[in-house]
């Protein structure tokens, strides 16, 4: 029994399937901040608004003294990004604000428009600033390509994590950002996502194992749904019995429990599945529609109202250097949490 369907080397960004548009893993070992939110390190040599090299092991991106994504527009999807070191300060179109990391989880519906900046602060002077993210881009269906935007944060606090031991004592631990997993519920996504139907068995979960731990993948709901496992981080596991390649991306099988063992040392995955949602997709950059026509008229659309216009002083906003996260809603209601 064949259970690794396909598999292929990690690339930049990371192969993903319908529903999944992207996923892409950053990982910067940012040098210590300058005072100023920036990198204590010059910037000669970078291809600045555009440094994407990874030269010294970091990249600016698109910003310019800090690093990170100014202002830019999306329009038919929606981006779920999962900070698991470091920062980001968010801000956005519809006015909401926000300081978020170590774990926790953005998830933004674009719907018929927003702008937004992802910036990363480098709050620290006296040390490294290490930054390490998913941003994964999961479609809409037609019928909520247009649907109102929805910010949305899942505090790391109260992102369920199964831990697992086997049988000789090692343990896995899985978040589960979306999908329900042998009896844990996660948080509720946004009202308009593909997430938010059951049988759309979408499922996000990241994958910790201690050397040896073996754990086993449950089946999915029903035989459409697709499932890659992502194998960012270690050497030496199987799937099944069959061997994972290091840094790879594997469609798996899914109408039958899979064992999966790792290996020597520690090892790291990242799950993303669900059913497809079968329709056309036309790509422009950061819209996402289901026609060429659509596509003009987001570009129309986006030109004639900016999705809202832009709040900010800047196209690039940075939350001030208390560490402390927190979320300012659409609604003005504010979430602060411990640093």
């Amino acid at each position: 029994m064949q259970v690794i369907l396909g598999s292929a080397p990690l690339g930049m960004p990371w192969a993903t399937m319908d529903p999944f548009l992207f996923c892409v893993h950053h990982v910067d070992g940012y040098p210590k901040g300058n005072g100023k939110f920036g990198p204590a390190a010059a910037l000669s040599g970078r291809q600045i608004g555009q440094d994407f090299a990874s030269v010294d092991g970091w990249n600016m991106y698109h910003g310019e003294q800090v690093p990170g994504f100014p202002g830019h527009p999306h329009r038919g999807f929606e981006t779920v990004t999962i900070v698991r070191r470091g920062l980001i300060d968010h801000a956005d179109s519809l006015g909401a604000a926000a300081r978020f990391g170590a774990g926790d989880v953005q998830w933004l519906t674009a719907g018929r428009g927003v702008v937004h900046s992802e910036m990363f602060p480098l709050l620290k002077t006296d040390a490294d600033n290490p930054l390490e993210l998913f941003q994964i881009w999961l479609n809409l269906p037609a019928r909520s390509k247009l649907v109102e935007p929805h910010f949305t944060m899942l505090w790391s606090e109260d992102v369920p994590r199964q831990v697992v031991a086997d049988a000789a004592g090692a343990r896995t631990e899985i978040m589960c950002v979306a999908g329900k997993l042998a009896g844990v519920t996660p948080l509720a996504p946004p009202p308009d996502s593909w997430a938010a139907a059951d049988e759309s068995d979408v499922a996000i979960w990241v994958i910790t194992m201690e050397p040896g731990a073996a754990w086993t993948l449950p089946p999915t709901q029903g035989a459409r749904t697709k499932r890659a496992l992502y194998y960012f981080d270690g050497d030496g596991a199987t799937v099944g019995g069959e061997a994972l390649a290091a840094r790879s991306a594997n469609d798996l099988r899914t109408d039958v429990p899979l064992l999966l063992k790792n290996g020597a040392r520690p090892a790291q995955f990242l799950v993303l599945q669900g059913r497809p949602i079968g329709e056309r997709v036309v790509q422009a950059g950061p819209f996402v529609m289901n026609s060429e026509q659509e596509i003009r008229q987001a570009h129309a659309d986006y030109q004639r109202t900016g999705f809202g216009g832009w709040p900010w002083p800047d196209p690039m906003p940075v939350h001030g250097d208390d560490p402390t996260r927190f979320a300012r809603h659409v609604d003005g209601r504010v979430e602060r949490r411990d640093r």
